[in-house]
């Protein structure tokens, strides 16, 4: 009798599979780059508040909205790098281990470049840096 696996071992996506990634990764690019294009355009001249807690409010949210796009944009390069990945037919393997990376994964994140198991060893090595780094501040002083 055979019995039923537990957990899945991730396989390479279908053409089906990679043309429906590939639909949301461009809508998503046209997406980022028409929030981008609307910010530019909403940029009024400098015009200075009557009141200095308006003008500091206004500048405050200037700035946010400038960030949220400067980190948009590092989403922007990394779908940009899932589509040329695609073209490479790359796209659902880790760049770590060359393993599939899993439709379950990419659903979540499509320009993701790593299968979990990598990402989750990235992170933990990321964790350490900062924990190390934060003891050595500490002893600086």
């Amino acid at each position: 009798m055979a019995t039923k696996k537990t957990t899945e071992e991730p396989t390479r996506l279908t053409a089906k599979e990679m043309k429906a990634f590939k639909e949301l990764l461009l809508e998503r690019r046209k997406s980022l780059l028409n929030q981008a294009r609307a910010t530019l355009e909403d940029q009024d001249p400098e015009v200075r508040a009557p009141d200095e807690v308006d003008q500091a409010s206004k500048e405050y949210d200037k700035s946010f909205e400038y960030r949220m796009r400067d980190r948009e944009k590092f989403l922007l390069r990394k779908i940009e790098k899932a589509l040329v990945r695609m073209d490479e037919k790359e796209y659902d393997l880790c760049e770590s281990c060359g393993n599939p990376i899993g439709k379950k994964r990419l659903s979540a994140r499509p320009e993701a470049t790593y299968c979990i198991i990598c990402k989750e060893e990235q992170e933990r090595k990321e964790k350490m840096f900062q924990k190390k780094r934060q003891m050595r501040a500490t002893l600086e002083f």
